[in-house]
C-alpha cells in the first residue's frame, strides 16, 4: 500500500485534516450597545430646559441660547415655549448697553467693568455680539478669548453671538436671550455691540442705560456729534484716560460736555455725564458705575424706567411684525419666481428700481388675495 493510501485511510478517506477553529465572537457587542443607549441621554423638555434655568445651570442655559440662535423651526417652536415659560422669572435686572468704534477698548472695558461688578457681589450676563461676515456669514466669537478673567468668573456668564447683518450689530434674538439670562438670576445684563458705526437704535430700545466709549486723540472730539448715537446715549466714558494720554482726555472731557448740552434735555429728566477711565489699568471703573446707578434710581423714583421698559415692548412687537413680513415678502413663491426677471430688466435698464419694486410689490399683494396700498406702489 502506498504512503498516500495509507494516510488517507488514516483520516477517514481524505488526505486532509481541518481542525475544529475557536468560535468567533459576534461581529456587534450587544453588551456595548445596550450600554451606550444607557449613556445617551433623552430628548429634553421645556420643563427640563425651564428648571435648569431656574437653578442657574449654565449647561442648560447655554443650551436655551443655541435653540433661540437656531433657524430651525423644530428648535424655534421649542425656544417659543421656554421663553413663555421664562418671562414671568425675568425683568428684574439693570441693562447696559455698551457701545463705541472699533479699537475704543470694549472688550478690555467689559473685562475690567465686569469683575468690578462680580466683586460686588452681582451676577452679570455678558451678550459679546461678534460681527458675521457678509461674505461667509461667519463669525469669529472670540469675546471669551479676550476676557480671559470674565469667562472663568463663576458670578459672570459671556456668551458671543454673531450679529448676523442685524441692526446696529446686535443679534436678532438679543432680547429673548436677555430673559433668560435674568431667569436664570443675573441681576445685570451687559450688552456690546460690534459699533462700526451702524444705527444703535436697536440695542438702545433694549436697554436701561446705553454707554458710549470714546477715545480723546483720535481725531476731532466733536466730529462724533455728527452721528445721531451721543444723541441717545445716556453717559459717555473716555477709554484710555492714562499715561500721556490722560490730558488729552480731560480736554475730550470738557468738549464733550459742553457739547452734550447743545441737545434737548431727555424726557427721562436725566443730564447725560462725561467720565474718564481706563479700563486697561482699571481706573474710574467706580466714576462709571455710580452714574449708572444714579441714572438708574432718578428714573426709577420719577417713573420713567418703567415707561421705558413698556416702551421697548411695543417697540420690540413692532420689529417683529415688520421682520416676519419682510420675510413672508421674500419667501413668497411668486416674488422669488419674479425676482431674476426684475433684476435682469434692471440690469438692461428697461426699468428703474422704483418700478421694478412695484411691480414685485403687486405680485406679492395679489399673490395673498390682499389690494396693494397705491401710496407704497
Amino acid at each position: 500500500m502506498s504512503k498516500e493510501k495509507k494516510t488517507e485511510d488514516l483520516h477517514g478517506g481524505s488526505a486532509l485534516k481541518v481542525n475544529a477553529g475557536i468560535e468567533q465572537p459576534p461581529s456587534i457587542n450587544e453588551a456595548a450597545v445596550t450600554a451606550f443607549k444607557a449613556r445617551k441621554p433623552r430628548q429634553l423638555s421645556v420643563s427640563d430646559y425651564v428648571q435648569g434655568i431656574l437653578r442657574g445651570d449654565r449647561v442648560l442655559l447655554s443650551k436655551a441660547i443655541t435653540l433661540i440662535e437656531s433657524s430651525l423651526p423644530r428648535d424655534f417652536e421649542l425656544a417659543q415655549q421656554i421663553i413663555e415659560k421664562c418671562i414671568p422669572y425675568s425683568g428684574n435686572s439693570l441693562r447696559i448697553g455698551i457701545t463705541g468704534v472699533p479699537g475704543v477698548g470694549k472688550s478690555t472695558f467689559i473685562e475690567a467693568f465686569g469683575t468690578y461688578l462680580t466683586a460686588k457681589g452681582n451676577k452679570i450676563a455678558v451678550l459679546a455680539v461678534d460681527p458675521s461676515s457678509e461674505i461667509s456669514k461667519g463669525s469669529i466669537l472670540g469675546d471669551k478669548t479676550r476676557m480671559e478673567q470674565l469667562a472663568v468668573d463663576e458670578h459672570a456668564f459671556v456668551r458671543p453671538s454673531p450679529s448676523a447683518g442685524s441692526l446696529g450689530g446686535v443679534a436678532r434674538k438679543t432680547r429673548e436671550i436677555i430673559i433668560l439670562c435674568e431667569a436664570a438670576g443675573f441681576n445685570i445684563v451687559l450688552i456690546e455691540t460690534v459699533g462700526v458705526g451702524q444705527s444703535e437704535t436697536a440695542v438702545h430700545s433694549m436697554v436701561d442705560f446705553f454707554l458710549l466709549l470714546m477715545l480723546a486723540g483720535a481725531g476731532d472730539e466733536l466730529q462724533g456729534i455728527k452721528r445721531g448715537i451721543i444723541e441717545m446715549c445716556d453717559g459717555m466714558a473716555i477709554n484710555k484716560a492714562d499715561g500721556d494720554n490722560l490730558n488729552k482726555a480731560k480736554a475730550a472731557k470738557v468738549q464733550y460736555e459742553n457739547a452734550l448740552h447743545l441737545f434737548p434735555p431727555p424726557q427721562s429728566g436725566w443730564t447725560p455725564r462725561v467720565e474718564l477711565c481706563s479700563a486697561f489699568h482699571k481706573t474710574g471703573i467706580d466714576k462709571i458705575w455710580e452714574m449708572i446707578l444714579e441714572h438708574k434710581t432718578l428714573l426709577k423714583n420719577n417713573g420713567f424706567f418703567d415707561r421705558k421698559r413698556a416702551q421697548q415692548q411695543k417697540f420690540s412687537m413692532l420689529e417683529t411684525i415688520n421682520q416676519a413680513l419682510i420675510s413672508s415678502f421674500y419667501q413668497n413663491p411668486l416674488v422669488t419666481s419674479l425676482m431674476p426677471d426684475m433684476e435682469a430688466a434692471l440690469e438692461e435698464k428697461h426699468l428703474t428700481s422704483f418700478q421694478a419694486a412695484g411691480r414685485l410689490l403687486k405680485a406679492y399683494f395679489s399673490n395673498t388675495g390682499q389690494e396693494p396700498p397705491p401710496e407704497n406702489i
